[in-house]
């Protein structure tokens, strides 16, 4: 198994973290990739015509895309729990990872905002407003202790994938504070081994 990598996608980690889990690391080879939003990669291109990353080869030549479908095609293969069967659990961590990925899109709209447009072009209120929705979605996970607490799933690693990120583009946002329950929470699930683990090529 292969993967589109880039260090600093949050949606690779996403993968990464979600192969860790599962017992997959040693199997799934990294491969380089060059994916930007304005200058985009035709090789990517070749084989996701989205050009995004990640973008992921099964063994058997099947190729995967987005991070939700390479999750939980790895779940799937690896015969885990991280997607729950039918039934509410299983709405639970699927709407709690759709708000992980939505405060991922938000940040990296706001990241776009600050590294691929031009500087005369920016606009601070846009970027805010990204922002904002990242603002709102730890205000509510933060007055909702329970929809975290203790779980180790696709929803977690979403949220925990999506906290990551926000440390390294957007240091000075300065969630912790504001958010103490989502901090305490991240301060055990970030220990995890799949999340501190590092990758490279």
């Amino acid at each position: 198994m292969k993967i589109l990598f880039s260090p600093f996608s949050p949606y690779v980690r996403k993968c990464l973290v979600t192969a860790h889990e599962l017992g997959l690391s040693e199997r799934l080879q990294l491969l380089p990739s060059n994916a930007h939003p304005v200058q985009r990669d035709r090789e990517i291109i070749a084989s996701n015509p989205l050009g995004k990353v990640p973008t992921f080869f099964a063994d058997d030549g099947r190729v995967l895309y987005d991070s939700r479908v390479i999750c939980e095609y790895l779940n799937d293969l690896a015969g885990g729990v991280l997607f729950p069967a039918p039934g509410a659990q299983r709405w639970d961590a699927l709407t709690l990872q759709s708000l992980g990925d939505g405060i991922l899109d938000a940040a990296l709209l706001a990241r776009y905002e600050d590294v691929a447009r031009p500087e005369p072009q920016r606009w601070a209120e846009w970027r805010a407003a990204q922002l904002d929705k990242a603002e709102t979605s730890l205000a509510h996970l933060n007055a909702r202790p329970a929809l975290l607490e203790g779980r180790v799933d696709i929803g977690a690693i979403a949220v925990g994938c999506a906290l990551w990120y926000l440390d390294l583009r957007f240091a000075d946002f300065g969630w912790r504070d504001r958010h103490p329950q989502v901090a305490q929470w991240y301060d055990g699930f970030g220990a995890r081994p799949s999340m501190r683990a590092e990758w490279s090529l």
